[in-house]
C-alpha cells in the first residue's frame, strides 16, 4: 500500500525524468532548424545549379551518334578543340562569335558605367522636376528587351527609319543598319546601352546618396574643384558601389540574347552573333550537342572568373564608409 509521500515523491521522480527529454526534444529541435529552413534553397541549388554544371561538363566530354541506333562516344576535350579548328563546320564560326562577345562586353559595360555616372552626378541635386528627369533615364529599363529591340528595328529600317531620316535631313548618306556586317553589331550595342545605363545610373544616385557630405565640405574649405572632388573623394567612395556594377553588368553582358531576335539574328556570316543567341541556334541541332556544351562551359567559367578576378582585384582596394 503506498502512502500518500511514497505517491508524492514517485509524481516528483516521474516529471523530473520527463524534463530532460522534453530539453533534449528542444535542443535537437533548433539545431536542426536552421538546417531545416536552407533545406529548400539548398535544394533549388543542387536542382538548377549544380546538377546542371556537373551535367553540361559530363555531356562536353561525349560526341553524340549520327544516328539513334548508334551510342554516343567519349571524346575527351575534342570537342572544346574543334570550337577553334577552322577545318570544323563549328569552329569556322564559334571563334567570331566569341571575339564578336568580348568586344560587346569590353565596349558597352564601360560605356555604360561612364554615362550612368555622369548622369547620376547630374541628377544628384536640387532642380525642378527632378523625378521627372530620373524616370525618363530609368524607364528603358522598364522595357522589355524584345520589346526596345523592336522598336529599335524600326528606328533603323532603311527607309522610312528615323535614324536615316534624320541623317538625310542634314545631307548625309543612309547607313544600313541592320544587315551590314559592321553596322549590324553597332547597332546592337547601342541598343544595350540605351537600356542599361538608366539601370546603372540609379545604382550609382544611391551610392551617391549615402556619402558622407562632412568630407566635401572639408574640401569646399580646402578650395578643392569639382573635378579634384570626384577624382579624389567620389570614385575612391565609390568603388564599392563601382565593383558591384561592373560585375554585374559584365555578367550581364554576357548574356545578351533578347534584341538579336529583332536585330539580324546574327547575321551576316555570325558577324554580329553573341555567344549565347549562338548557343541557342546550336542547342535544336542534335549532332552540335557535345558543342553545345562545351559552350556552355566556356560561358561558365568566363562568368566566374570574371566574378572572382573583379573581387580579389578590387575587393581589397573599395573602401566602405562605416
Amino acid at each position: 500500500m503506498q502512502t500518500p509521500m511514497t505517491t508524492t515523491n514517485t509524481t516528483i521522480r516521474s516529471q523530473s525524468a520527463a524534463i530532460p527529454q522534453v530539453r533534449l526534444s528542444e535542443r535537437v529541435w533548433r539545431r536542426a532548424l536552421p538546417y531545416l529552413l536552407v533545406f529548400p534553397t539548398f535544394l533549388f541549388v543542387v536542382m538548377f545549379t549544380l546538377w546542371p554544371t556537373v551535367s553540361a561538363v559530363i555531356n562536353s566530354t561525349i560526341k553524340p551518334p549520327p544516328t539513334v541506333k548508334q551510342q554516343a562516344k567519349f571524346v575527351g576535350l575534342q570537342n572544346y578543340i574543334d570550337l577553334f579548328d577552322p577545318d570544323t563546320p563549328i569552329g569556322d564560326d564559334f571563334p567570331r562569335v566569341f571575339t564578336n562577345t568580348l568586344i560587346f562586353v569590353g565596349l558597352t559595360v564601360p560605356i555604360c558605367m561612364a554615362l550612368a555616372f555622369a548622369l547620376a552626378m547630374l541628377l544628384n541635386r536640387k532642380i525642378r522636376a527632378l523625378g521627372l528627369y530620373r524616370f525618363a533615364f530609368f524607364y528603358p529599363v522598364l522595357m522589355p528587351l524584345i520589346g526596345a529591340g523592336s522598336i529599335f528595328a524600326f528606328i533603323f529600317a532603311d527607309t522610312i527609319g528615323l535614324a536615316n531620316t534624320v541623317l538625310r535631313s542634314f545631307g548625309l548618306a543612309g547607313i544600313k543598319w541592320v544587315g551590314d556586317a559592321n553596322w549590324t553589331f553597332i547597332s546592337i550595342m547601342l541598343v544595350t546601352i540605351w537600356k542599361q545605363t538608366g539601370f546603372f545610373m540609379i545604382m550609382y544616385l544611391a551610392g551617391l546618396q549615402n556619402l558622407p557630405q562632412d568630407v566635401y565640405e572639408a574640401a569646399d574649405l580646402d578650395g578643392a574643384t569639382i573635378w579634384q572632388k570626384i577624382r579624389y573623394l567620389t570614385f575612391p567612395l565609390l568603388r564599392g558601389t563601382t565593383l558591384f556594377i561592373l560585375t554585374t553588368g559584365a555578367a550581364g553582358a554576357f548574356q545578351q540574347v533578347d534584341q538579336l531576335y529583332a536585330l539580324g539574328e546574327g547575321a551576316p556570316n555570325q558577324r554580329s552573333n553573341l555567344i549565347l543567341y549562338f548557343l541557342f541556334q546550336k542547342y535544336n541541332e542534335p549532332r552540335n550537342l557535345g558543342y553545345v556544351n562545351a559552350i556552355t562551359v566556356i560561358l561558365l567559367i568566363l562568368l566566374l572568373s570574371f566574378t572572382v578576378i573583379n573581387f580579389v582585384l578590387w575587393e581589397r582596394q573599395t573602401y566602405y564608409e562605416n
